[in-house]
């Protein structure tokens, strides 16, 4: 089955489990910009998608889920788990940060906060996962999640995006990888990633997916230190446009983002925007852009 319809029957299937979240075109940096603002999306990011178009399709067994994340996953999973009766186990990196963390465990989910980054979570999780067998949900690396993430271009398509370039922030991938899957080339991605948190940009350079040091202000969303198999396949066979932006730029993203926007947002979520803003990707005469705020979960809580 080609990406196309994985990503259609789980729009069909996530119909009433997950909100339309709004765009609206605006000019930014002398463009006319098409926004998604997919931080208003449930527990507030994309990633709710792609947890219940998983679990909606999983027979979960006895020992329910288990999941690692660098905060946004995590929330997701423990949602959709609480929103269909099933048992979640969470394991975080303490770099999650403490807004993070606190929104797992609101959901209701066994939270497991494990020191170091993302990478000890995981590792974490999947000796949970062989010990009791229950059922893992990945953030960006299984064909349910990459389909479920893909929702948010189908989506947007449906309420009328005019664009010919879409720019997307990436951790592991999952969300790009949706996008690539949707779009099947007909219009340009632009994956956009922190200078301090690249895998993928490491992974295109390098001709594989490669291990990368991970830091900065999004290290807790986009920090995955390796990219994922499906997104770096995706991406290769696209050729997928890659771009860096440094962390003053993501601040700056954020900072724009409100003032002009009144929309608070987390550094990942202002990445993409980050990208346009500093120049990192110069749309050329005409063209027309699309910008995904893809999270919200800033830290610390402004209303505490």
């Amino acid at each position: 089955m080609g990406w196309k319809n994985r990503i259609s029957q789980a729009q069909d299937r996530m119909t009433g489990h997950v909100r339309q979240t709004p765009v609206m075109s605006a000019r930014i940096e002398g463009h006319v910009v098409s926004l998604k603002f997919e931080q208003m999306q449930l527990t507030g990011s994309f990633k709710a998608r792609g947890a219940f178009n998983t679990l909606l399709q999983t027979d979960v067994p006895e020992a329910g889920i288990v999941a690692a994340s660098g905060g946004n996953h995590g929330a997701a999973v423990a949602c959709a788990a609480a929103a269909l009766g099933y048992r979640a186990r969470i394991y975080v990196p303490e770099i999650a940060g403490p807004a993070k963390i606190a929104l797992i465990r609101a959901q209701g989910a066994d939270l497991h906060v494990v020191p170091g980054a993302y990478a000890e979570a995981a590792a974490r999780a999947a000796e949970w996962q062989a010990a009791t067998g229950a059922v893992q949900v990945h953030p960006y690396d299984a064909e349910a999640t990459v389909a479920g993430q893909g929702t948010v271009f189908s989506e947007w398509e449906a309420q009328g995006l005019e664009a010919d370039t879409v720019l997307i922030a990436v951790g592991g991938g999952g969300l790009v990888a949706g996008a690539l899957g949707w779009f099947q080339g007909q219009r340009k991605v632009v994956a956009v990633e922190p200078q301090t948190s690249c895998a993928l940009h490491a992974a295109l350079t390098a001709g594989a997916p490669v291990d990368v040091d991970v830091s900065g202000v999004a290290a807790n969303a986009l920090g995955a230190r390796r990219i994922g198999e499906i997104c770096f396949e995706l991406a290769r066979s696209n050729a997928l446009d890659s771009v860096l932006v440094p962390d003053t730029a993501i601040t700056e993203a954020q900072a724009v983002l409100w003032r002009e926007f009144r929309q608070l947002v987390e550094p990942a979520g202002a990445a993409a925007l980050a990208a346009l803003l500093s120049g990192a990707y110069r749309p050329a005469p005409g063209e027309r852009v699309a910008v995904l705020i893809c999270g919200g979960n800033i830290a610390p809580d402004p209303l505490g």
